[in-house]
């Protein structure tokens, strides 16, 4: 990730600031992309004690909001990759032993629908959708053109939508 330093001249925000301005929209963009808002909110913790060990640096960036978003994304896809390793081995294992209520039909399948999407489109349907941020928002933070951010959301919400109405992606 290429940040750019402010000026020294210029105000850096306070730790104190950004994590009370940043964390809650943060847990909750983790929260869609795990569908676990405990795990969400364990990502955001450790990506801002990664900032706080680096904060006299990460303040002087342009924007300290997008390196923490971007370690907690990294940090829910190791997370992502962990858990579902460890499922497919559970699969494995599993016996015949009676199962206990889970969350609703139609959240699991929201979620499944979203775990089979490419990550570029879940986290520009998740930011889009759950973050309320605009395409232009989407498309500087990814550092990508808005029209790739629109073909990801087309794209996601076509799958999205194939998958919900009992198609496969």
């Amino acid at each position: 990730m290429t940040v750019t330093a402010r000026p020294e001249t210029a105000i850096t925000p306070s730790f104190d600031e950004i994590y009370a301005a940043s964390y809650t929209d943060l847990a909750v963009q983790l929260y869609a992309y795990f569908g676990d808002r405990q795990e969400a909110q364990d990502v955001a913790q450790e990506a801002f004690c990664r900032a706080l060990a680096r904060w006299d640096s990460i303040a002087r960036y342009d924007d300290p909001v997008a390196w923490v978003r971007r370690v907690a994304w990294n940090l829910a896809v190791s997370r992502w990759r962990r858990a579902r390793t460890a499922m497919n081995f559970l699969r494995r294992q599993r016996t015949d032993e009676p199962q206990t209520d889970g969350p609703s039909p139609e959240r699991v399948a929201l979620l499944a629908a979203l775990g089979k999407l490419p990550s570029a489109q879940r986290r520009a349907i998740v930011l889009r959708y759950m973050a309320d941020l605009t395409v232009s928002d989407i498309a500087e933070r990814e550092r990508v053109p808005e029209g790739t951010v629109r073909s990801w959301l087309t794209r996601g919400r076509a799958a999205l939508a194939a998958e919900l109405n009992g198609g496969s992606l």
